[in-house]
């Protein structure tokens, strides 16, 4: 059985971990261009929706509508558990 030399043995550890930055940052870069175009899209949406007035209106329409069945969603909750805890009782 060869000998390693210690030079050789501190040559591969070294370069061993250059490899694996070099994947770690190969993956955070692929990463950063996902989020770039994630961001790029977001801002084009942003400026869709200022310029066309119908398609802000709608959105609008739509979240109040959305909150109202929340709401009354809740609503409906509370007096069901209540309800539940009075024939508990």
């Amino acid at each position: 059985m060869a000998k390693m030399e210690p030079g050789e043995h501190n040559y591969d550890s070294v370069s061993k971990m250059l490899r694996d930055l070099n994947k770690d940052l190969e993956k955070m870069l692929e990463e950063m261009e996902k989020i770039s175009v994630q961001a790029t899209w977001m801002a084009y949406d942003m400026v869709v929706i200022w310029t066309n007035k119908a398609l802000a209106d709608s959105m609008r329409r739509l979240e109040e509508a959305f909150l109202k069945c929340k709401e009354e969603v809740e609503k409906t909750w509370q007096d069901i558990l209540k309800e539940t805890v009075k024939e508990k009782e």
